[in-house]
């Protein structure tokens, strides 16, 4: 569905855009694309098993699938990132952190492969992005923040779009009205980490979020995010 103008969501089956086999589930992760006019951009690419939902989803919004140059992966769980070596088979061209880097080349348990009795199909990423680090994709300058908590390699990316700051969240933040904070059974989870990156998230300005699961966020979405923060400084310390 449009969310923005040239911002959509393609996947994600806790609103029903996808479906995996049970309704209003957390098995595969929301989807966004960007329309960039000659390139299409993904954030986060689904479980793998929904891709061609996926597609569709794209079409019906008249945008041609064979245009995605690139997808960001926002951390290597499968609901996020299973799909990522169908998109590289593709020509697609994979950017993620070091760490979800390393994690989705092997495919081991920082995947949660296990979570979903799934075996993640491992995929080597093409290039690295640290905190702080802005790539230009067709004139978009997008810039990575590394919230590691939910995982260690979760990463947060923004950019300015018709006059709005937007960001990606992943899991970083959890969905309204079922929790506070991305799911705590990741063999990578760290409490620490997590409160540290609810901080610094806290202090940016930004106008939308576009969550990791559910709908998103498109008034006074920081608000959510110093919400999160103050859940973990009273429940983690």
């Amino acid at each position: 569905m449009q969310l923005l103008k040239n911002i959509y969501q393609i996947g994600g089956d806790l609103n029903g855009i996808t479906w995996i086999g049970e309704d209003a589930g957390f098995r595969d992760g929301n989807s966004y694309a960007v329309d960039l006019e000659e390139k299409i951009i993904l954030f986060d690419c689904g479980c793998g098993d929904t891709l061609d939902q996926i597609f569709a989803n794209m079409e019906y919004w008249g945008l041609d699938p064979e245009k995605i140059s690139d997808c960001f992966l926002t951390h290597p769980h499968l609901d996020h990132a299973g799909g990522a070596h169908l998109l590289k088979k593709r020509g697609v061209r994979l950017i993620s952190h070091p760490y979800t880097a390393g994690s989705v080349a092997s495919g081991d348990e920082r995947c949660c492969g296990y979570l979903y009795h799934k075996t993640f199909t491992p995929v080597t990423v093409n290039q690295f992005v640290d905190d702080g680090d802005v790539m230009t994709i067709s004139g978009l300058h997008i810039r990575a923040h590394h919230f590691p908590g939910h995982t260690l390699g979760c990463t947060a990316f923004d950019f300015m779009m018709d006059g709005k700051r937007i960001i990606v969240s992943g899991d970083v933040i959890g969905t309204l009205n079922v929790g506070y904070f991305g799911w705590d059974g990741s063999i990578d989870f760290d409490k620490k980490k997590y409160i540290d990156s609810l901080l610094r998230f806290s202090r940016i300005d930004f106008d939308v979020m576009l969550s990791g699961h559910g709908m998103s966020y498109f008034y006074k979405p920081r608000r959510r995010v110093e919400e999160c923060l103050n859940q973990a400084l009273i429940q983690w310390r």
